[in-house]
């Protein structure tokens, strides 16, 4: 019996030293690769009244030292007001053949990917930019998943406290110049009423209506109220509506949208801010033309959600050049893409976000190795080497949708 128990002591014996660790060799296997030299190429913008560069010269600068090439099309940043001659300056080759730039292997764009691209994309490049909803195309995505192009998107870029840093500073933008907007057209310059936005002693303060309460919303509200107008705020998320109360640090009128109370509200405002943002697709449409048709004479309406449709019924897409139309005696101002006529801050606050993004993806060997270490970025890229990797866009085109997590996983 006893020698039995010995026998069995003596098996169980053989144990792996705890100086053994599994853990290191995994670490072992993924290896972080030597810094990528990086070859970006930004073509000058044509379409969708863009003025912006994605990247300034200062930023051009900082990635020539850290050994990246980067290639401009002649006067790329004309109407941001950055010359070429900056450009030079700071490093950067500038060429004259549009299809110069575009053979490069990084392809970074201010303005979204048109038809006329397409025959310029090169197999298996990188494409930085913008994609607006409203104009995408299934042919075209089809023409870059054919090219294997992997895509990434500058609404759905995000960082890692999670936030949407891009549009968040074009938010910004587009919240702050709205009200300028608007008290440029409530003057007699421009057949308005010729009211001075905000109010001075002894005469009531104009009256601001925003109807959605976030970023642009926030930032609208900050404006209107520090040239003195009386503001009021409608969303249908009570948790934005405390968010912007926090933000701006004191109370303000808010209320959910509800019909009758925002009818009775646009009656008698001088200025209606349209803000809504909508996750997928189209915004609501929550300002009927029977409620803009008993606003005041000269009071000003501005659609920022035109990019996405528009909340108020009468809304029709203005360009810079022609920003107005009037409509029940009301100005209507609808130009989608605000910040680009404030292309200079715009460029600048870009700049900042893809500029420490193109140092990291060179570090880390290129873009396909940083989406595997920093997961937030996946949330930004809509095709991965030519496979549709927004469920958003595979649903509205009826195209095959591949998950990018399975799809980086299986690369590795």
């Amino acid at each position: 019996m006893a020698s039995g128990t010995t026998n069995l002591m003596t098996q169980k014996k053989p144990k792996i030293s705890t100086s053994f660790s599994y853990e290191t060799l995994e670490e072992t296997l993924d290896i972080k690769p030597k810094g990528a030299q990086m070859q970006i190429g930004i073509p000058k913008e044509t379409a969708f009244q863009e003025n912006r560069i994605a990247l300034t010269p200062d930023a051009v600068s900082v990635l020539v030292s850290n050994g990246h090439t980067v290639v401009i099309e002649h006067n790329a940043g004309d109407a941001a007001h950055f010359r070429d001659k900056d450009y030079s300056e700071s490093g950067a080759k500038i060429v004259y053949d549009r299809a110069e730039v575009y053979k490069l292997p990084t392809l970074i764009k201010s303005a979204p990917v048109i038809d006329e691209d397409t025959p310029l994309l090169q197999m298996g490049q990188v494409i930085i930019s913008p994609i607006h909803l409203s104009v995408m195309k299934a042919e075209l995505l089809q023409k870059m998943m054919d090219k294997r192009v992997t895509a990434i998107s500058f609404e759905n870029l995000k960082d890692d406290s999670d936030s949407y840093p891009i549009v968040r500073s074009m938010s910004e933008i587009a919240g702050s110049a709205v009200m300028l907007i608007a008290a440029q057209y409530l003057g007699s310059a421009n057949h308005g009423k010729g009211v001075l936005l905000g109010g001075i002693s002894g005469i009531a303060p104009t009256k601001v209506i925003i109807i959605g309460a976030g970023i642009v919303g926030e930032y609208a509200a900050r404006a209107a109220l520090a040239l003195g107008a009386s503001v009021k705020v409608f969303d249908n998320s009570v948790y934005r509506l405390k968010r912007l109360q926090n933000n701006i640090g004191h109370r303000l009128w808010t209320s959910v949208i509800e019909p009758r109370m925002l009818a009775k509200q646009l009656k008698t405002c001088e200025v209606a801010v349209g803000a809504l943002g909508s996750e997928t697709g189209r915004t609501p449409m929550v300002v009927t033309e029977e409620m803009v048709s008993n606003m005041r004479p000269g009071s000003v309406v501005i659609d920022v959600s035109i990019d996405r449709g528009g909340c108020f019924e009468t809304s029709e897409i203005t360009s810079h050049e022609h920003p107005i139309f009037l409509k029940y005696g009301v100005i209507h101002y609808c130009v989608p893409n605000i910040p680009s006529g404030f292309a200079r801050t715009a460029s600048q606050a870009i700049s900042n976000v893809l500029m420490p993004l193109l140092l990291e993806a060179g570090d880390e060997g290129g873009f396909e190795n940083l989406v595997w270490h920093k997961v937030h970025l996946r949330s930004g890229i809509y095709l991965f080497k030519g496979a549709l990797t927004n469920f958003y866009l595979s649903e509205r085109f009826d195209l095959k949708y591949t998950d990018l997590n399975l799809l980086i996983a299986s690369q590795r």
